[in-house]
C-alpha cells in the first residue's frame, strides 16, 4: 500500500472514528438530559398527587380512582399495588402500558423499558390508602416526544457526518499533497542520481520553512558537497597518477640506460643511479605527504598541553638553519604561552618555512605578537611572491604556482594542503598576503586555548 493511501485511509477513518465518537456522545447526552427533565416532571406530578390523597379520609365520597385519573400523565399511567405487589387501582392511557411490567432497582430514582423504540420511565413512591393501609405508588409515562426528537437528532447528526467527510476527504488528500510532494522530488532526484551517475539537486527547495523544506535544502546541499568531494577526489587521483608516473618514467628511463651502457661507461652509471637515487627520493617523499594528508583527514585525537610559542619557534628555526643552511630571522614577544598540540604546531610551523625556504633565496622572518584573544606568527619571504588570482588555490592538492621550480626545488604540492588540514584541527586562522617581486606572508591567528569536545583530547 503506498504511503498516499495509508495517509488517506487513515485520517479519514481516523476523523470518522472521532465524529461518530461525537455524535454518540452527543446523542446520549441528549437522550439523558431529555429523560431526566421528563424524570423532573414526573416526580412533581407525583408530590401533587400524594397530597391530594392526603386529602382523603376513610369513608370520603371521592373516588381515588377520579383523582389517578386526574393526576396521570399524557400518555402514562398511574398504579397503586398493595404490599404484596397486587394492583389494588390503576388507570392507564393505552393498552401497552397496562401490561408493562418495571421493577424499580437499588438507589435507582427511576425504572425504564421501551415499547416499541420509545422510552418508558417509572417512578414509585409509598403513599396512604383511603382504608389507612400502606401501598406504592407508580406512575409511568411514554416518551414520544423525547423518542421523536431523538430521531430527529440522529438524522441531523448522521447528515452532518455525511456532509463534513466530504471536504474531509479533500482535506486530507490535500495534506497528503503537500506532505508527499518534496519527498516525491526527493525520490526522484535520488533515482536520477542513481541511475545517471550525476548529483541531482531537488527542484523549488530554496523557498519554504518547513521540515520538508529544510530536508530538500539539507539534500541539495549534500548533493552538493559530494559533488565538489567527488570532483575533488578525481583531480586528486589524476594529479596523483601524474606526480608518481614522472619519477618512475624517470627511474625506468636511467634504469634501462643503465643495463645497456652502465657497465662499460662509470660515468653513465653514476649519472643514471643518482638519478634513480633523486626520483626515488621524491616519490617517497610524495607518498609520505599523501598518507599525511590522509591520516590527516581522521578524526585523530588532539594531546593539549602549555606551550612556549617563543622557544618552539626557536627549535623550529634552529633546525631550518641546521638543515638548510639558511637565515630565519625571529622578532616580537620574547614569551608566550598558550594551550595546543605541541606536534601538530610545529609540524604545521616546518611546513611553511620549508616553503618559504624553497621559494626564496633570502632570509626569513619570523615576528611574534600578542592580540586580545590570539598571538599571531607571521613567516615572511622575500622571494618571487605569488599573484593575487593565484593565493586562494594555494591549499589545494598538487597545485602549485611555477611547476618548473617545484620540480627543482623537490615540491609535491601537497605540503599546503596539509598545512590546511592542521591549522583547522587546531582552529588556527591562515591568511596570506603576496606582493609579486617583494614576497609572501604566511600569518598565523593561534588562540590561547582550543576549544572543542574534551573527549578528543588526550
Amino acid at each position: 500500500m503506498k504511503l498516499r493511501t495509508k495517509i488517506h485511509l487513515f485520517t479519514t477513518l481516523l476523523m470518522l472514528f472521532l465524529l461518530a465518537l461525537m455524535n454518540s456522545g452527543v446523542y446520549l447526552l441528549y437522550e439523558q438530559l431529555a429523560i431526566n427533565t421528563e424524570y423532573k416532571q414526573l416526580k412533581s406530578r407525583g408530590e401533587e398527587l400524594l397530597a391530594s390523597f392526603s386529602q382523603l379520609t376513610d369513608g370520603a365520597a371521592t373516588d381515588p380512582t377520579i383523582i389517578l385519573r386526574t393526576y396521570m400523565p399524557t400518555d402514562g399511567a398511574v398504579r397503586v399495588l398493595n404490599e404484596a405487589g397486587k394492583p389494588i387501582s390503576s388507570v392507564h392511557a393505552s393498552l401497552e402500558l397496562e401490561n408493562i411490567q418495571l421493577q424499580l432497582g437499588k438507589d435507582e430514582s427511576y425504572a425504564r423499558s421501551e415499547i416499541d423504540g420509545i422510552p418508558v420511565i417509572m417512578i414509585e413512591t409509598p403513599a396512604i390508602w383511603t382504608d389507612g393501609s400502606v401501598v406504592k405508588l407508580q406512575l409511568l409515562q411514554r416518551l414520544n416526544e423525547v423518542a421523536i426528537n431523538a430521531d430527529l437528532l440522529k438524522l441531523i447528526l448522521v447528515a452532518v457526518t455525511a456532509i463534513i467527510a466530504i471536504p474531509l476527504l479533500i482535506s486530507n488528500m490535500a495534506l497528503s499533497r503537500i506532505i508527499l510532494k518534496p519527498l516525491e522530488r526527493l525520490n526522484l532526484a535520488m533515482k536520477k542520481s542513481g541511475t545517471a551517475g550525476t548529483y541531482e539537486k531537488i527542484e523549488k527547495a530554496d523557498g519554504g520553512k518547513d521540515e520538508l523544506a529544510e530536508i530538500g535544502r539539507t539534500f541539495n546541499g549534500m548533493m552538493e558537497a559530494l559533488e565538489t568531494n567527488y570532483r575533488k577526489q578525481e583531480q586528486f587521483v589524476s594529479n596523483a597518477s601524474h606526480e608518481l608516473k614522472t619519477p618512475l618514467t624517470v627511474i625506468e628511463s636511467y634504469a634501462k640506460l643503465l643495463l645497456r651502457r652502465g657497465f662499460t661507461n662509470e660515468k653513465v652509471a653514476k649519472e643514471a643511479l643518482g638519478a634513480i637515487v633523486n626520483e626515488s627520493v621524491r616519490m617517497n617523499d610524495l607518498i609520505v605527504q599523501m598518507l599525511e594528508l590522509a591520516k590527516n583527514k581522521e578524526h585523530a585525537s588532539l594531546s593539549i598541553s602549555e606551550i612556549d610559542i617563543s622557544l618552539l619557534l626557536e627549535s623550529t628555526a634552529s633546525q631550518m638553519r641546521q638543515a638548510y643552511n639558511r637565515t630565519v630571522e625571529l622578532h616580537g614577544v620574547a614569551s608566550l604561552f598558550i594551550q595546543s598540540d605541541e606536534q601538530k604546531l610545529k609540524q604545521l610551523l616546518f611546513i611553511i618555512l620549508d616553503n618559504a625556504r624553497k621559494y626564496s633565496e633570502d632570509k626569513i622572518i619570523i615576528t611574534t605578537a600578542q592580540q586580545e584573544k590570539t598571538i599571531s606568527i607571521a613567516i615572511q619571504d622575500l622571494g618571487e611572491g605569488i599573484a593575487e588570482d593565484q593565493i586562494p588555490q594555494l591549499f589545494d592538492r598538487f597545485y602549485r604556482v611555477n611547476k618548473d621550480r617545484n620540480r627543482k626545488t623537490g615540491g609535491t604540492g601537497l605540503g599546503l594542503a596539509i598545512a590546511k588540514e592542521l591549522s583547522e584541527k587546531l582552529q588556527i586562522q591562515m591568511n596570506v598576503q603576496s606582493e609579486l617581486g617583494t614576497g609572501t606572508c604566511f600569518t598565523l591567528l593561534i588562540p590561547f586555548i582550543i576549544e572543542g569536545n574534551k573527549e578528543e583530547r588526550k
